[in-house]
């Protein structure tokens, strides 16, 4: 449904008299079967943000091979442009507007005769559970209904793909979880979903597969749990006073057990280790025989968050 081969895009900056060549895709190839919801993640600057924007017609790459729902995106951006649907992060209703004005209008913008636009906003209201807000104006909504009349805009035209560029951010739990629900509903009726989004723990309970994009190219691909398999050991936290924090590091950084630690904002560290079962009892005698106050030690399996800072190096929240 979505496979790119050797993509790329540069952009060109003024830095005083000097011009500069950045390369922010660098041979993305990329494969999304249909009726797949697949992630896309990243750093920001990583390139993300330009090969969704390069898949979605909105720039044109430099170079490369791309087919998007059996068209050509290179040769003819226009066909793929009627197979795909594309939901900006910023969103796209107007105020003034009600939920139903703006399905009907944006089916007539794709040539849906005003009778079949019309039956297309109700079914899309009704499916998205925007039926007792239908005739309001779009001032009037909360946050997670605006959202949802804005996805219900970019699959009015029933295409074969939807882009979701961080269809969450900004929304309470209550709302980032029925929005969940109708990202799975668009994969049950069949439509390929690609989509961004800087919550990993949305990324491992939504997608089927994600791909991790760092300095222009893809660094990893696969499902949640294997890229999780790919990174072996165990995590364990250490809960500690963020005054003694400092002094836990320098405890335990470079003991044999410890392939690597990070602090944490909140106070503690969390150290990767081979043998979870094995280091807990070592950390905690260096802990203790330091007389530091440790508030609480957890076993972890590796997350995505693990997979991410393994890959690029950083993590997504420090992004």
């Amino acid at each position: 449904m979505i496979e790119t081969r050797g993509l790329r895009k540069s952009f060109r900056s003024r830095a005083g008299r000097e011009t500069k060549t950045v390369e922010a895709v660098r041979g993305v190839d990329l494969d999304v079967p249909a009726g797949e919801i697949f992630g896309f993640l990243g750093p920001n600057g990583a390139g993300k943000t330009t090969t969704l924007r390069m898949l979605a017609t909105l720039i044109e790459p430099d170079g490369g091979q791309a087919t998007i729902a059996g068209a050509d995106l290179l040769k003819d951006p226009g066909e793929v442009r009627r197979r795909i649907g594309y939901v900006a992060q910023g969103g796209s209703t107007w105020d003034e507007s009600t939920g139903r004005e703006e399905l009907v209008l944006q089916a007539r913008m794709y040539g849906i005769r005003k009778t079949e636009a019309q039956r297309r906003a109700a079914r899309a209201l009704e499916a998205f559970q925007l039926v007792e807000f239908a005739d309001r104006k779009c001032k009037t909504y909360s946050g997670g209904q605006r959202r949802r009349v804005e996805i219900a805009l970019g699959i009015i035209h029933e295409p074969k793909i939807v882009f979701l560029d961080e269809p969450t951010t900004g929304l309470d739990p209550q709302s980032r979880a029925h929005m969940w629900d109708e990202i799975r509903r668009l994969r049950a009726d069949g439509m390929t979903v690609f989509i961004t989004t800087h919550y990993l723990d949305e990324a491992d309970a939504l997608c089927d597969r994600i791909a991790i994009m760092d300095h222009g190219e893809v660094v990893a691909e696969g499902t949640p749990a294997d890229l999780k398999r790919e990174i072996s050991g165990d995590v364990v936290q250490v809960g500690l006073d963020v005054t003694a924090t400092g002094e836990a590091e320098k405890l335990l950084d470079g003991e044999e057990y410890v392939n690597r630690l990070e602090l944490l904002d909140e106070g503690g560290l969390r150290l990767f280790v081979d043998e979870g079962a094995t280091a807990i009892p070592r950390i905690l005698r260096r802990v203790d025989a330091a007389g530091l106050d440790l508030r609480s030690i957890e076993l972890h399996r590796p997350s995505l968050d693990d997979v991410f800072l393994t890959k690029t190096g950083r993590s997504l929240r420090e992004s």
